[in-house]
C-alpha cells in the first residue's frame, strides 16, 4: 500500500542537471518480495512467475501452494477458496479489486488472462471489509511492459481424455495509446465416479435404511475469455483506460446412478441423467487518472457488466425391472446486471504520509426463473414463478499511510458499507438492510540495526454480509432428499457476522527474494450464520429442509509459517535450488454448538505445502515440485449434524526446458499420489439418525505446454 517516492531530478549527486550532464534514469516495478516489504498494510504479491511455474490449468491449483491458503472439494475439480481455513464467504474475492459477478466462479478462469495475484491478511478500507479471513484480489492482464506477442499452446491429458487450450497476449502502442488484445480458447473433459454408503437409524436404534450408491458421470466444456484493455495517456498527465472482459462457457454433464438397497425401500434401481449449461459475462470498465496539482490525484472507475446463466437437468429413474418410476426435471434461467463506481482522491501531506478518500458504489439486479418438476408435479411452491432480486451497496472510507520514522509505517482507515437487498416472489416482498463501520489500524516497525527485519501488527474490525441465496432464493431441491442431503432454502432476517480481529507478525528478507516469517492472528465472530436442517411439511409432503440462522459466538486464532530462499545462501557450494515452504495451524470454536469438534465450518486443524525449483547448471532445464497436505479433520456443526473429511494429499511435479530466450516447452504431472477423496456428513435428532459417507476417485492429469515469444 505504501506509495514508491518519486524520482529526485538532477544528477547523481543531487545537483541540477544542465545540459552537458549525461542522465540516466531507470524505472521498473518492484518485485513481488519487494511490494509485499514496503507495504504498510499486510500484503502478499504473486506475479507471472509463481503463476508460471508449473503450468496449472485452473487457479485453484496455483492458490492451494499460498501461505495459509486452502482449497476444498477433492484434488483436481477446484472448489471454494479460503483463507486461514475459514468456509465459504470469509475470503473476500476480488477481480481487479472489485466484486465478481453473481455465479461467476474463478474455476472458469484461466491462468493465462492472470497478471499477478494480491493476498491481503487482513482487510484495508479502500476495498470491501467484507474479509474476515482476508482478501484474494485476482488482478487480469495490465498494460503490457514487454513488446513480444506471447502465445501458449497446451494439452492435458485426464484418464485419457484431452484438455486442449490456447493463448495468446498481444501488446501494441499507437503515438499515446498502449492497448493489449488478450484470448484464451478451452475445452475441458473431466470423470467423476463416487461411492456412497448411507444408514438410517430409527428412535429405538434399528435400522432402517441401509444403501449403497454408485454414480458415474463425464462432463465435457469449453469456452472463450476476451481481455482486451486500453490506455491513453493526455499531454496534462491524465491517463483514461478501458477494460474488457468477456466469457462464453457451455458444457455437458451425463451420468448414471446405481442404487442398491439392504434394508427400506428403494426409490430407484438405476438412474441415468444429463445436465446442460451455458454462462456468459460481459465486463466493461472505464478509468480515469487526474492528477489535480503536485501530490493530489484523483483516480475514478465506472463499471458496467451482465451474467446469464441457462441450466437444464432431465433425470429418469427406473425400478428393478427397469419400470420408470420418475422423471425429475429443474430448469433454471438466471440473469445479472450491474453498474458501479469507485475512486479514491490521494492528497501528499510531506514526505511519506498519504491521505485518501473516496467512495465504492454498487446497483445490481437479478433476475430468476427456476422450475422443478417430480413425475410433471411441482416440487416447491414458487416453481415457475420468477424471482426479481436487487441489491445496493454504498461505501466511503479515509485512509491515511504515513512513514512517521524510519522504524516506523502506519496505516489507519475508517470505512462505511450498508447493503440493502429487496425481492419480490409469489409469497410476497422480501427486505433486508444492514450496515457496517470497520475501524482499522496498521503498523510495520523497522527493527533497529537489523534492516532485513520487519514487525507487522494490526487491529482491524471486518464482517460477512449474507449472500443473496442465504437471504432469498428460490430453493435448492435434492432429488433423493434425507437429513444428509437436504432441500436448500434462504432466510431474509439473517444478520450480517462482526469480527474484530489481531494479527501479529515477524518478517526477516533474504536476497533474491526471500523470506522468513511467522503470522499469529485471532478473529472474534458476532452473529455467526450457521445451516440447520429440519423435517418441514412441503406442497408433496414432509422433506428434510437446510436453512441459515444466526446462531451467537465464535473465537478463531491460528500461526501461519513461511519460508522462501536459495539454497545457496545458506551452503555457499550448494546445487541451484529454491526452496519454499509453509505451514499453517488453525484452532476454533463456536460456544453455541456442544464440542468436541465445535470448531467453524469446514475448517482443518492444519495443511501444509513444501516446495522446490532445480536449475540445472549444464542444461537450460529447471526440475520443480511440489507438495500439499491437509490432513482428516471433523466438524460439529450444530447440535445434530457432524461432518468430516479425509486426509487429502497433492503431489505436483514440472520440468522446464528453455529452448531459447523466445521458446520453452513445460511438462507437469499433477496430482501422482491421486488417493481417494473422502467427505461425511452425519444427521441425529431424536427419532432419527442418518450418516453418509461418500468415497470420490481422484485422477492424475498430465500437461505439456508450449510458450512462445514473437
Amino acid at each position: 500500500m505504501a506509495q514508491t517516492p518519486p524520482a529526485q531530478p538532477g544528477g547523481t549527486d543531487g545537483a541540477p542537471a544542465d545540459a552537458s550532464q549525461r542522465v540516466t534514469i531507470t524505472s521498473g516495478r518492484q518485485s513481488d518480495t519487494e511490494q509485499r516489504r514496503n507495504s504498510t498494510a499486510a500484503k502478499m504479491v504473486f506475479g507471472r512467475e509463481e503463476l508460471d511455474r508449473q503450468g496449472d490449468s485452473t487457479v485453484a491449483d496455483i492458490l492451494k501452494r499460498l501461505p495459509g491458503v486452502t482449497i476444498s472439494g477433492r484434488p483436481g475439480r477446484g472448489g471454494d477458496i479460503r483463507m486461514r481455513g475459514l468456509g465459504n464467504g470469509y475470503t473476500q474475492i476480488l477481480l481487479n479489486g472489485e466484486r465478481p459477478p453473481r455465479g461467476f466462479s474463478l474455476d472458469t478462469l484461466s491462468p493465462d488472462q492472470i497478471e499477478r495475484i494480491e493476498v491481503f491478511r487482513a482487510p484495508t478500507a479502500e476495498f470491501s471489509t467484507q474479509a474476515i479471513a482476508g482478501t484474494i484480489n485476482i488482478v487480469l492482464r495490465e498494460e503490457f511492459r514487454q513488446k513480444q506477442t506471447q502465445i501458449r499452446v497446451s494439452d492435458s491429458i485426464e484418464q485419457g481424455n484431452h484438455q486442449p487450450s490456447a493463448s495468446i497476449t498481444h501488446p501494441g502502442q499507437i503515438g499515446a495509446l498502449s492497448y493489449q488484445l488478450s484470448a484464451t480458447v478451452f475445452e475441458h473433459r473431466h470423470r467423476s465416479e463416487d461411492a456412497t454408503d448411507n444408514l438410517g437409524i430409527n428412535g429405538s436404534g434399528a435400522t432402517v435404511l441401509a444403501q449403497h450408491i454408485d454414480d458415474d458421470s463425464t462432463r465435457r466444456s469449453k469456452g472463450i475469455q476476451l481481455a482486451p484493455n486500453a490506455t491513453y495517456r493526455f499531454g496534462n498527465g491524465d491517463t483514461v483506460g478501458l477494460q474488457a472482459f468477456l466469457m462464453q462457457i457451455e458444457s455437458r454433464t451425463d451420468g448414471d446412478s446405481v442404487l442398491t438397497q439392504t434394508v427400506g425401500t428403494p426409490p430407484y434401481a438405476t438412474a441415468k441423467w444429463n445436465s446442460s449449461s451455458s454462462f456468459s459475462v460481459g465486463r466493461l470498465t472505464a478509468s480515469w487518472q487526474h492528477r489535480f496539482q503536485p501530490g493530489m490525484r484523483l483516480d475514478a472507475k465506472l463499471t458496467t457488466g451482465a451474467n446469464h446463466n441457462d441450466s437444464d437437468t432431465l433425470r429418469l429413474q427406473r425400478d428393478a425391472g427397469g419400470t420408470l418410476v420418475n422423471t425429475l426435471v429443474d430448469t433454471s434461467n438466471t440473469s445479472d446486471r450491474n453498474v458501479g463506481s469507485n475512486g479514491k482522491l490521494s492528497i501528499s501531506a510531506g514526505d511519506g504520509h498519504l491521505i485518501a478518500t473516496g467512495w465504492d458504489i454498487d446497483w445490481s439486479r437479478r433476475e430468476q426463473t427456476r422450475v422443478s418438476l417430480d413425475n410433471g408435479q411441482p416440487q416447491f411452491f414458487d416453481s415457475g414463478e420468477s424471482l426479481s432480486a436487487r441489491t445496493r451497496r454504498l461505501a466511503a472510507f479515509v485512509q491515511d499511510e504515513w512513514e512517521i520514522t524510519p522504524q516506523w509505517s502506519a496505516y489507519m482507515g475508517l470505512r462505511w458499507e450498508g447493503i440493502q437487498t429487496s425481492s419480490s416472489t409469489a409469497a410476497g416482498p422480501i427486505d433486508n438492510s444492514s450496515s457496517v463501520w470497520s475501524p482499522i489500524l496498521q503498523a510495520v516497525w523497522r527493527v533497529p540495526g537489523k534492516e532485513k527485519d520487519q514487525v507487522r501488527f494490526g487491529v482491524t474490525h471486518s464482517y460477512r454480509a449474507p449472500g443473496l441465496s442465504d437471504l432469498v432464493a428460490l430453493p435448492v431441491i435434492s432429488s433423493l432428499n434425507s437429513p444428509t442431503s437436504p432441500d436448500r432454502i434462504g432466510n431474509p432476517s439473517l444478520r450480517p457476522e462482526l469480527s474484530t480481529g489481531l494479527d501479529l507478525a515477524y518478517e526477516h528478507y533474504l536476497g533474491n527474494g526471500g523470506i522468513l516469517s511467522a503470522n499469529v492472528f485471532a478473529r472474534s465472530i458476532r452473529d455467526l450464520i450457521r445451516r440447520r436442517i429440519a423435517l418441514e411439511d412441503g406442497i408433496n409432503g414432509p422433506r428434510w429442509v437446510s436453512r441459515p440462522l444466526n446462531i451467537g459466538h465464535a473465537i478463531t486464532s491460528g500461526l501461519e509459517l513461511e519460508a522462501k530462499f536459495a539454497l545457496r545462501e545458506l551452503l555457499q557450494d550448494a546445487p541451484n535450488i529454491d526452496f519454499r515452504t509453509n505451514y499453517s495451524r488453525f484452532w476454533s470454536r463456536v460456544d453455541e454448538v456442544p464440542g468436541p469438534d465445535n470448531r467453524l465450518d469446514q475448517q482443518p486443524k492444519q495443511t501444509a505445502n513444501v516446495g522446490l525449483d532445480y536449475r540445472l547448471a549444464r542444461l537450460p532445464l529447471t526440475l520443480g515440485g511440489s507438495l500439499n497436505w491437509t490432513p482428516a479433520y471433523e466438524v460439529q456443526v450444530n447440535e445434530t449434524q457432524r461432518i468430516s473429511t479425509g486426509n487429502k494429499r497433492q503431489l505436483d511435479l514440472y520440468g522446464l526446458w528453455r529452448f531459447n530466450p523466445l521458446a520453452q516447452v513445460r511438462i507437469s504431472a499433477n496430482n501422482l499420489i491421486n488417493s481417494n477423496y473422502f467427505s461425511g456428513n452425519a444427521v441425529s435428532t431424536s427419532s432419527y439418525s442418518q450418516s453418509s459417507n461418500t468415497t470420490a476417485r481422484t485422477y492424475t492429469s498430465l500437461t505439456i505446454r508450449l510458450e512462445l515469444k514473437i
